[in-house]
Parts: structure tokens; sequence; C-alpha cells
């Protein structure tokens, strides 16, 4: 259950504010049908996040404990650094109107989704839990929880958002499980 809640809170901290929370906003101005937007953006991220569990778990199988501590402890802490630095957003990433609005949406977030900050989260956190299943879950959650209402609300609030606020708690926690893992939490977890 841990594996869940912390991947679910770290990913809806980490998306506010992100590109993909920017494409969401743009994608439901532009089509304004929130359904098709919501459900691309939920079987993209389930495809982008399960692949990336995947590798985290196949990680875990090739490095040796001790030095997943480490690479585990220092990639939680660059995730905190990485947080901190704004996303840009590329409109090209919304530009694929031809294959509908679900069509759209799913290609656009699956790209956007690529190497990106909760991407590389989900494969850290894959690893660190050995929680293949909770953690995509947990993951994919934290991106609707953080994507829906900017689907439904919109503009609205977009401004009314602090996101520097929200993206400096996500980062401290990132930080968090990174000195926790430094000094050894989870070795009960087999790191």
């Amino acid at each position: 259950m841990e594996s869940f809640l912390v991947s679910t809170g770290i990913v809806a901290l980490a998306e506010i504010g992100d590109k993909t929370q920017l494409l969401a906003f743009i994608l439901a101005a532009k089509f304004r049908k929130p359904v098709p937007i919501i459900i691309g953006i939920l079987v993209a991220t389930l495809a982008n996040h399960g692949f990336a569990g995947a590798l985290g778990a196949w990680i875990t199988s090739l490095v040796a404990p001790e030095a997943m501590r480490w690479v585990l402890g220092l990639s939680f802490i660059g995730m905190a650094i990485w947080t901190l630095i704004p996303d840009k957003f590329d409109e090209d990433e919304a530009k694929f109107a031809r294959f509908g609005v679900f069509g759209t949406t799913l290609i656009a977030f699956f790209l956007a989704e690529m190497g990106d900050k909760t991407q590389v989260a989900t494969v850290a956190l894959a690893a660190q839990y050995h929680a293949f299943v909770t953690v995509v879950a947990g993951t994919t959650l934290g991106m609707m929880i953080a994507n829906v209402p900017a689907v439904l609300l919109g503009n609205r609030i977009a401004d009314k958002m602090p996101v520097r606020l929200v993206h400096m708690i996500a980062a401290a926690i990132f930080a968090i499980l990174g000195v926790a893992t430094l000094l050894g939490a989870g070795e009960s977890l087999g790191l």
C-alpha cells in the first residue's frame, strides 16, 4: 500500500505545471470534449508508465542491492532538482488533430511523457519498491489526479494554482526519499 500511496502522491504533485498538464489544458481548450481526452490520457499513461515500471523492475534484477541503493538515492535527489526546473511546452505535441480527439490525446501524451520526470520517477519507484502493479497504478492515478481537473476546469484553475509551491513540495518529497534511501531506508525491501 505504501508503494501505491507514495507513487500517487509524488506523481500528482510533480505533474502540477508539468508539460503534460499544460498539454491537457490545450487539448481541453482546443477540442472541448473532456471524456475522450481523459480516456486518451489514461491509456497513454498506462502504456508509458507500464513500460517505465517494467524497466524499473528489470533494473533491480541486474544491479546488486548496495549499488541499487546508491543509484536510487541519487536518482531521487536528481528528481528533486529536476522538479524545480520549469517545463516548456512544445505546441507541436498537440498537432495530431487528424487522429481525432482520443487519438490526438493518446499520441501527444505518450510522446510528451517519454523521458519526462514522471516517467523517470515511475522507473525509480518500481525499482525501489519492487512493486510493478502498485507503482504503475499509483503513478497513473497521480497523473489522473493532476490532469483530469486540468481537462474539466481548464483555464479557470490554471492561474490560481501555486505551481512553484507545489513543485517545491514535490522536490522536497523526492529529496527526502533520496536521502532516506541513501541512509538505508528500504533495506527490508531487499535494497
